[in-house]
């Protein structure tokens, strides 16, 4: 999904307009935060945050290693 987009000065700024497309493919709305990392072949614009991602994961694996603790914990 390549797109165009120009730069706009907004304010004291610049800033870039993302289309309907965009929005509908990154699944956000207004007032949504976006994240841009660097990456390999340029940058990458995500509507998750990668470190919070990556904590995630780290309790999925512990809450399954520790589950019947977190289970007695809970009642």
């Amino acid at each position: 999904m390549p797109l165009s987009l120009k730069v706009r000065k907004i304010g004291n700024s610049l800033g870039v307009v993302l289309p309907k497309e965009a929005l509908s493919h990154l699944h956000v709305e207004e007032g949504d935060t976006l994240t841009l990392t660097e990456a390999q072949d340029g940058v990458r614009l995500t509507a998750a945050d990668p470190s919070f991602t990556e904590t995630m994961e780290v309790f999925e694996s512990l809450s399954r290693r520790y589950r019947n603790a977190l289970r007695e914990l809970a009642k």
